[in-house]
């Protein structure tokens, strides 16, 4: 159901918002209600990392990757002498 709502806002905003919602190809009232909308009902908090890929993170240091680098290097001078 519609309802009407009067705001005291700055002209100068009222402006500036008439203009983005112009370019937005939206309504104000539409932007002003999808606003309100996010603000008061918050995106659920994102996914928690699972035990399995928290233990795996860090494994590899960037000191050990660039050592393996070099290891595999070797190896394919080695294999394709």
């Amino acid at each position: 159901m519609q309802s009407k709502l009067t705001l005291s806002i700055e002209k100068e905003v009222i402006e500036q918002a008439k203009e983005f919602s112009r370019r937005q190809h939206k309504s104000l009232s539409k932007l002003v209600e999808n606003y309100l909308r996010q603000i008061t009902h918050p995106a659920p908090p994102a996914e928690e990392i699972t035990p399995l890929v928290a233990e795996l993170s860090g494994l590899v240091t960037p000191e050990r990757a660039g050592r393996r680098k070099e290891e595999y290097a070797d190896y394919l001078v080695e294999k394709h002498k």
